[in-house]
């Protein structure tokens, strides 16, 4: 290699590594939320990155237990006679978590 040659390549590398930075630092590191409505209405808003457990208050007094571990969000505990919700594992961007009978629904979105 000559010397041109290692100066382009240096160029080349700090303009790469500047660019990286310059878009990590506008974009951000928002990451996804865990968002959870009742009956229609969001009642909490939990974000993925951070281990929680949540007691929810549904639609005429049912409760659901809403976890939040290792990046993923689901419904534990649930007080509604079926606990499809509980069996139907994590919820992620294209399925949601749903307690139909205590009308509670686990989203991720995008924050």
């Amino acid at each position: 290699m000559k010397r041109n040659d290692l100066i382009l390549f240096a160029i080349l590398l700090t303009v790469g590594l500047v660019s990286l930075l310059v878009l990590t630092a506008v974009l951000g590191d928002k990451g996804e939320v865990a968002v959870v409505t009742v009956d229609g209405e969001e009642v909490l808003r939990l974000p993925l990155s951070k281990d929680t457990e949540v007691w929810v208050e549904g639609y005429g007094g049912g409760t659901n237990l809403v976890v939040i571990e290792n990046g993923q969000a689901s419904i534990r505990e649930a007080s509604c006679p079926d606990k499809v919700c509980v069996h139907t594992g994590h919820a992620s961007a294209l399925k949601s978590v749903v307690c139909a009978p205590n009308r509670v629904v686990l989203s991720i979105e995008e924050e």
